[in-house]
C-alpha cells in the first residue's frame, strides 16, 4: 500500500466516522430508539446506505477490476446456519452495546470509554470464533475456509 493510498482512506474513513457521529448512527439513545421502532431516523440512514452501495457493488463486479486496475472478484457466498446465528448474534450485540463495528471506532473517537468494552468483546469473539471454526464447520454448515490469492481481491 501506497502512502498516498493510506492518506486517501485515513481521509475517506474520517468523513465516514463524522457521517456516522453527526447522523446519530453511533449514538446509543438512537439505536435504541431503533431497535424499539420508537426511532425512525436511522432506518432512512440504512435504507440510503443500500440505495448508494447497490449501484456502486454492481460497477465493481461489472467492470471486474479495482480503480487501480487489480482483478477484483465478487462471489455470491450460500446461506447456511451459521449465517442465521451469526447474524442473531450480530442483532443482539449491536442492540445491548448500541454499537456495531463502525461505531464502536467512532465512540471510541467521540471519548466514550465504555466503547472499549465492546470493541474488546468483538476482538474476543472474533478470536474465539476463528479459533474455533474447524470444529464449527459441520455444525452451522459453513464453507471450508480459504484465503483469497494475491493476484485476485473478493469481497463477502
Amino acid at each position: 500500500m501506497t502512502a498516498l493510498s493510506l492518506v486517501f482512506y485515513l481521509i475517506v474513513g474520517t468523513f465516514f466516522g463524522l457521517v456516522l457521529s453527526r447522523s446519530g448512527a453511533a449514538d446509543y439513545d438512537f439505536i435504541q430508539g431503533m431497535f424499539l421502532f420508537e426511532e425512525f431516523q436511522l432506518y432512512g440512514i440504512i435504507g440510503s446506505a443500500v440505495v448508494l452501495t447497490a449501484p456502486g457493488l454492481w460497477l465493481i463486479q461489472r467492470r471486474g477490476t479495482t480503480l487501480g486496475g487489480e482483478r477484483l472478484v465478487v462471489e455470491l457466498k450460500q446461506m447456511n446456519r451459521g449465517t442465521v446465528v451469526g447474524s442473531l448474534l450480530f442483532g443482539v450485540g449491536w442492540s445491548l452495546t448500541g454499537m456495531c463495528p463502525g461505531p464502536i471506532l467512532v465512540n471510541i473517537g467521540e471519548g466514550k470509554i465504555y466503547a472499549l468494552a465492546a470493541l474488546a468483546g468483538g476482538l474476543i469473539g472474533s478470536g474465539v470464533f476463528g479459533s474455533l471454526y474447524t470444529r464449527l464447520q459441520g455444525v452451522f454448515g459453513l464453507p471450508p475456509f480459504s484465503r483469497p490469492s494475491r493476484s485476485a481481491q473478493s469481497l463477502p
